[in-house]
């Protein structure tokens, strides 16, 4: 089964490619890996929620978030090579605007490791990060980037 198959029968859609908000470009290919840009929670060209993890955005809500930021990485993948073309998820990176004491960013981030397995499968199995930060861009709650292989 195909990787937009997948989507497909999980009831999702990848939305538009989320437009770069300064001088960057969504995904970059460099041998048999994509990179994508840190990708924000945007929801029809709109950031769907700002503020502080564990303060205005409770870690359910952010979690959420998270799972529409890996949404729109896959996008900026699909953009760029196909989303088929894609052979393992090798690393997911997210970047959680905390609130003081908030210690919660790996429940948060797990919104998108767990899209990555519903998707992926095996093929979805990766290395992460979820990183506190004091600021995100444009009052984001959170932001996730991706390093998937992709095949010859």
């Amino acid at each position: 089964m195909s990787w937009t198959a997948r989507l497909a029968e999980l009831g999702v859609a990848l939305p538009p490619v989320a437009a770069p908000v300064a001088a960057y470009v969504p995904a970059v290919r460099s041998g048999q890996q994509v990179f994508t840009s840190g990708q924000l929670p945007f929801v029809d060209g709109a950031l769907a929620a700002t503020g502080k993890v564990g303060g205005d955005v409770s870690p359910e809500e952010a979690k959420a978030h998270a799972r529409t930021c890996a949404l729109n990485a896959l996008a900026a993948v699909d953009a760029l090579v196909g989303l088929d073309s894609v052979v393992r998820v090798v690393k997911v990176v997210g970047f959680v605007a905390s609130a003081e004491g908030f210690t919660g960013q790996p429940a948060v981030v797990n919104g998108a490791s767990e899209l990555i397995g519903e998707v992926f499968g095996d093929a979805g199995r990766h290395a992460r990060s979820a990183v506190g930060v004091a600021e995100l861009p444009l009052g984001a709650p959170v932001e996730v980037e991706l390093i998937v292989e992709i095949g010859e």
